[in-house]
């Protein structure tokens, strides 16, 4: 019998002799490395898009939810008349900015404890409030 009645008569690869069997598994590896390879080129510059946009994302210290709200030193939204309290950011912050803040220094201009309570109210951030997706996604490994 031929080849191609093998294939026909399925009939597997290895028993149509080990030259035929060792040319089909170089070529099915050969291809499954052209896929491999195709699908790294289109992820790659996926990922560098998402960290870019990821350090470019902005955080409102307080977000919507608390407008006029103080920022007290742990973090919490208190009203602003609270003794040690700090008055909103008045700009949002990046995710660069935040980033930096998280491994010790200070948010651009604000002080080292009034940065220090505007990085523990961005820590509290929950799901549905201003800034949160921004933060969640500067905590995603990269």
């Amino acid at each position: 019998m031929t080849d191609k009645s093998n294939q026909e008569a399925g009939i597997p690869e290895t028993k149509r002799g080990p030259e035929k069997a060792a040319i089909v598994t170089r070529r099915r590896a050969l291809m499954m490395g052209a896929v491999t390879a195709s699908a790294v080129v289109s992820i790659k510059p996926a990922l560098a898009q998402t960290a870019g946009s990821v350090l470019n994302c902005e955080i409102p210290v307080p977000g919507n939810h608390a407008a006029g709200g103080f920022i007290g030193p742990d973090g919490k939204i208190v009203p602003p008349d609270t003794p040690g309290a700090f008055p909103p950011a008045g700009r949002n912050f990046t995710g660069e900015e935040v980033k930096r803040a998280m491994n010790g220094r200070s948010l651009p201009g604000t002080s080292y404890d009034q940065s220090k309570a505007y990085v523990n109210y961005i820590r509290r951030l929950q799901s549905g409030q201003s800034g949160f997706t921004c933060y969640a996604s500067l905590q995603m490994p990269r």
